[in-house]
């Protein structure tokens, strides 16, 4: 009966490790706690937390990054079903994707945002612009959540689930961009934030067009 027993216990820490991730708790973008964190919060061992973390990394939920730690990188099955099916997405389509997802959104959140939106948005950009002055390496995670946290606060659980299996990919495009050119835009994620924060629909949508536009330029066959 014992393996019965294990294989039951890697089950629930396994489902106890998803809800953390459902919740929000671990953001999709972030670093989930240390093995020995995890041992700490499940009240179980390492080979069981090992194997629960294994679990998820196969779903498609979480992400072993080597020398840096285990992301969080889709919030369900399906998301990660997704994240599979973008990845292979030209990034002129990924753009013209989230031109019309961030507009929107961005309009949506000018509508619904709350208190704790706009705490979570004004945090979230000071630490984008901090990390980008520094030339951090957790500036471009520090653009995703915050671009993430716009989308939470227009309060849909469809957007914010499929805007969750666009994020590795939008990271990678990131990334690739950052390294040519070092832009931030600054400017243009302030003016989002505060269209939002000051609850202009219109404002925060035209502003989440601007750089996305700009971007979509490189491209001459965009449109």
């Amino acid at each position: 009966m014992q393996p019965v027993r294990r294989t039951s216990l890697i089950a629930q820490v396994t489902e106890q490790l998803r809800a953390e991730i459902r919740s929000g708790r671990w953001p999709v973008g972030s670093r989930i706690p240390t093995e020995p964190e995890l041992t700490e919060l499940t009240g179980t061992g390492r080979n069981t937390v090992r194997e629960a973390v294994q679990a998820l990394v196969h779903a498609g939920m979480l992400e072993r990054r080597q020398g840096s730690g285990t992301y969080v990188i889709s919030t369900s099955n399906l998301g990660a079903t997704l994240n599979q099916y973008f990845a292979d997405a030209q990034e002129r389509d990924i753009l013209e994707l989230r031109r019309a997802l961030d507009t929107t959104a961005a309009a949506l959140a000018a509508k619904r945002r709350d208190e704790a939106d706009i705490a979570d948005l004004r945090r979230l950009l000071e630490e984008r612009r901090l990390s980008w002055d520094d030339d951090n390496p957790v500036a471009i995670e520090a653009d995703l959540q915050l671009h993430r946290a716009i989308v939470a606060a227009s309060h849909n659980a469809v957007y914010l689930e499929f805007y969750d299996s666009l994020l590795p990919v939008i990271e990678a495009g990131i990334r690739s961009r950052t390294a040519k050119s070092g832009g931030s835009f600054e400017a243009e994620h302030v003016e989002l934030v505060e269209a939002v924060i000051a609850g202009d629909p219109d404002r925060a949508a035209a502003a989440a067009d601007c750089f996305l536009s700009t971007l979509l330029a490189e491209y001459p066959d965009a449109r």
